[in-house]
């Protein structure tokens, strides 16, 4: 049985074109359209390119997130319970592995209403992560108060030592958000570039 290397849920940062890509449920449905923070846009399952035996999972959520549609920017939404659902063995009934996620947001300067100011975050967003083996009857924490990295809002908010956080680069902000499972996933919660791209204006009426 394949291993799962990596776990990617991650906030669309759609309207970006990047590169054309097959992708589906972009906000249609009527009800759901009304609460993005649980819309799960896409999901995606492959080996990974550099060990054939550990697959990739990757959950997308919150469908046409503007890049530059701040000071409020989307998270992950406290009250939703995110979970991708595995299926290993079709012999047996239920679910092989199932993860779930659940968010916690934080303001640590409440004195501002700026995302990012003087190396603290208005609404800093963690998560837990737990994992079931037996079709969601028990679930075990394999990761608590995994940090969700800020948008990139830009170099004077994520880079300056002074009014930012003082990152080296987003990348290297972003990259320290991975984070290793008790039981060996590599998971990322966060904001990407979504390859997804539809020029919906030429279908306006």
């Amino acid at each position: 049985m394949k291993k799962i290397l990596l776990i990617l849920l991650t906030a669309l940062l759609a309207y970006i074109p990047y590169r054309q890509s097959i992708a589906s449920s972009h906000r249609e449905a009527p009800l759901i359209s009304s609460d993005p923070l649980a819309d799960n846009t896409d999901v995606y399952a492959f080996k990974s390119p550099t060990d054939a035996e550990k697959i990739v999972l990757i959950a997308n959520y919150i469908p046409f997130e503007d890049p530059a549609g701040g000071p409020n920017w989307y998270t992950f939404g406290e009250n939703i319970r995110y979970e991708i659902h595995v299926k290993n063995n079709a012999s047996t009934p239920g679910d092989d592995i199932t993860y779930r996620f659940t968010f916690s947001i934080m303001n640590e300067d409440p004195t501002t209403f700026f995302n990012i100011r003087l190396g603290k975050q208005n609404q800093k967003t963690t998560y837990t992560c737990e994992r079931s083996t037996n079709g969601g009857q028990s679930w075990t924490t394999i990761i608590s108060n995994g940090v969700v990295p800020p948008a990139n809002i830009g170099p004077r908010s994520i880079e300056d030592k002074t009014v930012g956080l003082g990152a080296a680069s987003y990348n290297a902000l972003a990259t320290k958000a991975i984070t290793t499972a008790s039981t060996g996933e590599r998971i990322f919660c966060g904001p990407i570039d979504d390859p997804f791209f539809v020029d919906l204006g030429v279908y306006s009426m």
